[in-house]
């Protein structure tokens, strides 16, 4: 079979590495890039260190408006898949890439697979729920994570095509335990700071970032903590920051984006990790790190549930409050599978049971 793989955004890049290492032992993978992260650390950075095969298209789609972005890659997609005719097309996540790489599919009537599919906040303000919604009942093949995104696409009469596979991130981060090590030995000494002696930050969502009261409050709270703050700035955000004028105290070190190695090894080291990122708060989580997340509401459920998370949404005195709890109890419950949901996916997907061969 052929597949069509379309990512465009830094957390797509890691779902893709063990998929498309696992789908392409017997199938022919083509690689598509909307570029929706552009800049080597966002993007080609991760592709050189998960070892990923070189995009077959780099659409070169940028920044811009969610309509402008969304339809650019609309336009550049639906010309890709039109020239190479795949048999499926397979998206990831919840981004614009998503979002694009899956009606383009549909409106050519190619099939299409969801990894990470049944994901939900219940947030419709959130541009990356309506993408996730929309790709999931797109998708005649949607590959969960967990039990409770199974139960979020069964009651939106979803049924058909469903399959509880596990976490693809769990398993790249199982393949990269061996590097974790290294790079937190170079990292920390380089920034100064002890293991479980910091608290590790990273905000891009638009909820904070647009919104200079909620930026002001969220570095309030961080100028406020009594240990050292890593924050490593996302681009956009770092704009939206000179933008508002915010100052910071001497403990707080803004720092560029860093791989997706090295920002496992500030996880794993970090006492505390405050983000509004979903995939942090899943990686916190399986490293053992307490989260404390900067959103009313999380996709995440299960790590709220287990006691790992907190929701805090952007009150600085509450956000103070949650970095300064107890750890959680050292025992957690295996939640994201056994590290192999991409042999899994890639297995279902040549499985001529399933109408995909």
């Amino acid at each position: 079979m052929r597949f069509a793989s379309i990512v465009g955004a830094r957390p797509q890049f890691v779902k893709l590495a063990p998929v498309s290492r696992a789908l392409r032992q017997q199938h022919q993978e083509l690689i598509i890039h909307t570029g929706q992260h552009y800049d080597y650390s966002m993007s080609a950075q991760f592709f050189d260190e998960l070892a990923l095969p070189v995009p077959d298209y780099h659409l070169g789609v940028g920044s811009g408006t969610h309509a402008f972005q969304t339809a650019r890659m609309l336009e550049a997609i639906e010309q890709v898949l039109l020239k190479e005719h795949p048999d499926r097309v397979i998206v990831f996540g919840d981004t614009n890439s998503t979002l694009a790489g899956a009606l383009a599919a549909a409106k050519l009537h190619i099939p299409i697979a969801h990894v990470e599919a049944g994901l939900r906040s219940f947030n419709r303000a959130m541009p990356e729920e309506i993408n996730r919604v929309v790709a999931d009942h797109l998708s005649d093949r949607l590959f969960c994570p967990t039990e409770a995104a199974r139960k979020h696409a069964s009651d939106e009469g979803i049924t058909q095509g469903v399959e509880v596979v596990g976490d693809v991130m769990y398993d790249i981060l199982l393949q990269v335990q061996p590097q974790i090590d290294a790079h937190a030995q170079e990292l920390l000494p380089a920034l100064g700071v002890a293991p479980q002696a910091y608290v590790l930050v990273t905000v891009h969502r638009p909820a904070n970032t647009d919104d200079p009261q909620t930026m002001h409050e969220i570095a309030r709270a961080l100028n406020r903590l009594e240990m050292p703050v890593i924050f490593a700035v996302h681009p956009r955000t770092r704009i939206c920051l000179e933008r508002y004028g915010i100052s910071w105290n001497e403990h707080v070190q803004l720092i560029e984006p860093v791989g997706y190695i090295a920002m496992l090894a500030l996880e794993r080291a970090a006492y505390r990790i405050l983000t509004d990122s979903g995939g942090m708060q899943k990686e916190a989580f399986l490293l053992g790190v307490p989260c404390v997340t900067l959103r009313e509401e999380t996709e995440w459920t299960e790590t709220v549930a287990a006691g790992w998370n907190i929701l805090v949404g952007n009150r600085w005195e509450v956000i103070v409050e949650a970095v300064g709890l107890p750890k959680p109890n050292p025992s957690r419950q295996n939640l994201y599978g056994e590290g192999d949901a991409a042999l899994r996916i890639a297995y279902s997907l040549s499985d001529p049971k399933n109408g995909s061969s």
